[in-house]
């Protein structure tokens, strides 16, 4: 049987991480890999982490299963940071949540879950869109098609496109929306588009599937919620995916969450039946450590300010390295405008230059970007920008 299989083409971001690891360039620019770093280049566990984990390792007594649904205690404050303590649909108990082996997980629990509720269903993710959405839910077995979003000549939303096109979505059908920080583009949708999306959701009756994985790397861990708040008070029923690996900076623990709204606290109950169900046949328990921590944080009003003071650190450092950089291109005089980048949000910008000149910042400069010219904005340091923007200089 093994005998049969042809190889897989290898994952773009995870062979380009290889490639920089093996280079000796002293300057080489790692742009590719979408994690947090410090000045030095380093992803550094936050300190109210380290808090829990203290906490954690002292009074932890078991390593029993916790069930399919997770942490209790996880699941509602988890809940709470999403949609807000006052929200109309939790105060209706109309939200039900499991905790999920991360963000990745929580989209697989989702896509199968989709995949149960309606066999044909249709999904839509915006164009661009996470590199791991598609195949995700094609390994779900559900069809994916794309709706405008990025205009890459312009630098700015497809906004009309994408309404007129969504206008024309079936009620089957399930919509995926960035709740913020847009990956891999990082133009959001503003307050007002939001209105609009959710007026069309609620009017079309087609299922929103919000995928929040940068909550408080945009504006601020409220406003970054704004879409999946507001979408959740205009219709019936949706979907919440997030993630703990960012703003936790959680990567390797492995935590995240899957909300689904119901019409009435009724049907939400089916629907968790069904949820579970999903998550018996795909993980059986998930991992505890990380929700634990995260719980242990967000349940504790020091450590839960020490983490908003550490979220607040890293969304500055990211948008002044967006400002560093463009500083830096302008210094050098390039004929060409990148001033589109400090108006995105969260870890990453396409650069906008074409695959030959991406290839050749890597040849000859050891600069390390997809294909695509999506680059890690987290990637640039106070030390390595003056190397960086001379070197798209020379490219342009």
């Amino acid at each position: 049987m093994l005998d049969r299989l042809t190889a897989m083409p290898a994952d773009p971001i995870l062979g380009l991480l290889n490639q920089y690891r093996q280079d000796t360039n002293p300057n080489k620019v790692d742009l590719g890999v979408g994690v947090y770093k410090d000045p030095q280049g380093h992803t550094p566990i936050l300190d109210c982490v380290k808090a829990a984990e203290k906490h954690r390792f002292a009074t932890e007594d078991t390593k029993v299963y916790i069930g399919p649904t997770g942490s209790a205690d996880f699941n509602t404050l988890i809940t709470e940071l999403c949609f807000g303590s006052d929200h109309p649909a939790l105060l209706a108990n109309r939200i039900r949540t499991v905790s999920t082996p991360g963000g990745t997980g929580a989209l697989r629990v989702a896509a199968d879950f989709i995949k149960r509720c309606n066999n044909d269903a249709v999904l839509w993710v915006s164009d661009p869109t996470w590199a791991n959405h598609t195949g995700l839910f094609e390994a779900a077995g559900i069809t994916v098609k794309t709706y405008p979003y990025y205009d890459y000549d312009n630098k700015s939303l497809k906004f009309d496109e994408m309404v007129a096109r969504l206008e024309q979505v079936s009620a089957d059908d399930v919509v995926l929306l960035h709740a913020c920080c847009h990956n891999p583009s990082g133009m959001d949708l503003t307050p007002a588009q939001w209105d609009i999306i959710a007026e069309l959701a609620k009017n079309k009756g087609f299922t929103p599937l919000i995928d929040m994985a940068y909550q408080g790397f945009g504006i601020d861990e409220d406003a970054d919620a704004y879409g999946v708040r507001k979408m959740a008070a205009t219709v019936e029923n949706m979907i919440l995916c997030s993630s703990c690996s960012k703003n936790f900076g959680l990567y390797r623990e492995r935590i995240g969450s899957c909300s689904i709204i119901g019409s009435t606290s009724t049907k939400a109950d089916t629907a968790f039946s069904v949820l579970l169900y999903v998550v018996r046949c795909l993980y059986s328990m998930p991992p505890a450590h990380g929700a634990a921590i995260v719980e242990t944080i967000l349940g504790s009003a020091e450590l839960k300010q020490q983490w908003l003071d550490e979220l607040k650190h890293m969304r500055d450092r990211i948008n002044g390295n967006r400002q560093l950089l463009v500083n830096a291109l302008h210094g050098l005089n390039v004929n060409r405008d990148f001033s589109f980048i400090t108006a995105q949000k969260g870890m990453f910008s396409f650069l906008g230059v074409n695959p030959q000149q991406v290839e050749q910042l890597k040849s000859d400069y050891s600069v390390y970007m997809v294909g695509s010219s999506r680059i890690s904005i987290a990637g640039i340091t106070e030390t390595n920008v003056d190397y960086l923007a001379q070197s798209i200089a020379k490219v342009l």
